[in-house]
């Protein structure tokens, strides 16, 4: 699924002078290609990248003056340079990009105008390329970098000693811990609903892709959402709601991961962590203790809702004290003689 752009990229507003383009014109069907991943059921966040990154391609085309008819393979070498220039556009909020694309965020748009390019195909309609063509750039595997356990728990602690308002302070925490405690998206974090919540400390989760698995709760993790919970006096559906700019429609609202995310990361900046830490950077600690403590990679990727191993072992193999201690253990020649 299409995710989001790195990290790094800083976006600033464009120009107010800037003429707003009719993409659906230089993108034949792109409407139709839209709902037709909604009505596969694709979710509205895989949905809204989709959109977005081939929104960038038709900024591209119609910057370019290229028709769609006319993309070539030589535009498309145009494009790939297009994504990793400062002049790389994102038509939906109109900002424009000065931070460099990830190899990784870059492959994904190309898998986006993929995907749109073999719809077309399917609906007999004529394309410029064939998805084939379309090579993606060759990534570099960066090594993983992970918090030391007591850091991961200084983080996950900090709201009860950081956050001055008890409710936001309760909540904050809980939904900390319940990170760490399954492992669970932080997009899945924060649908969820109240009554996902009983007493056996399992949740029912709808995760990406919109596949179905059961994440679990550790005695910990219970006992800080059990003491949000308690001062909870609404009736809201949402599990972690917001606590300023509630109105009328306040029984719809939930917290944003983009808020939280933002609160992470003044967490980490207040406690001097110096490794980033990211809702992500929990799950990922999450897969890597358990790893280490001889977790078997077959149930992780089940608790992670992985589909493939091969994703699993990105997290399993990431940390270098678990590689240390396997060295010392297995190696033939470990004892001297």
């Amino acid at each position: 699924m299409p995710g989001n752009d790195s990290a790094n990229t800083v976006l600033v507003p464009l120009d107010q002078s800037h003429i707003k383009r009719d993409y659906s014109s230089v993108l034949p069907q792109m409407d139709d290609f839209l709902l037709f991943l909604k009505t596969n059921r694709y979710s509205k966040e895989t949905v809204y990248n989709y959109e977005r990154d081939l929104l960038i391609f038709a900024e591209f085309l119609a910057t370019s003056e290229i028709l769609f008819h006319q993309a070539d393979k030589k535009c498309i070498l145009f494009y790939k340079a297009y994504l990793g220039s400062r002049d790389r556009v994102t038509p939906l909020k109109r900002l424009k990009n000065t931070g460099e694309l990830s190899s990784t965020s870059l492959n994904r748009m190309l898998s986006s105008l993929r995907r749109y390019l073999r719809y077309l195909i399917d609906m007999d309609e004529p394309v410029p390329v064939s998805p084939e063509t379309i090579q993606l750039v060759k990534t570099v595997r960066t090594h993983p970098k992970i918090s030391e356990l007591p850091e991961l728990i200084r983080l996950i602690e900090s709201p009860s000693r950081l956050d001055k308002d008890l409710r936001v302070s309760l909540r904050n925490r809980s939904m900390l811990e319940l990170l760490f405690a399954t492992g669970m998206r932080i997009s899945e974090l924060v649908t969820l609903k109240r009554d996902q919540i009983d007493g056996s400390g399992r949740i029912f989760i709808l995760g990406k892709g919109r596949k179905e698995r059961f994440v679990y709760m550790t005695d910990r993790a219970k006992y800080h959402l059990d003491r949000y919970l308690a001062i909870r006096d609404d009736q809201f559906p949402a599990l972690f709601i917001p606590y300023r700019g509630r109105g009328r429609n306040s029984a719809s609202k939930r917290i944003s991961a983009n808020y939280f995310q933002e609160r992470i990361k003044q967490y980490r900046q207040k406690l001097r962590i110096n490794v980033p830490i990211s809702a992500h950077s929990l799950r990922h600690g999450y897969a890597t203790y358990l790893a280490e403590r001889g977790a078997n990679p077959a149930a992780i990727q089940i608790l992670l809702g992985h589909e493939s191993l091969d994703t699993t072992t990105r997290y399993v193999h990431a940390s270098d004290r678990y590689a240390e201690e396997t060295h010392k253990k297995f190696h033939p020649l470990k004892d001297v003689r």
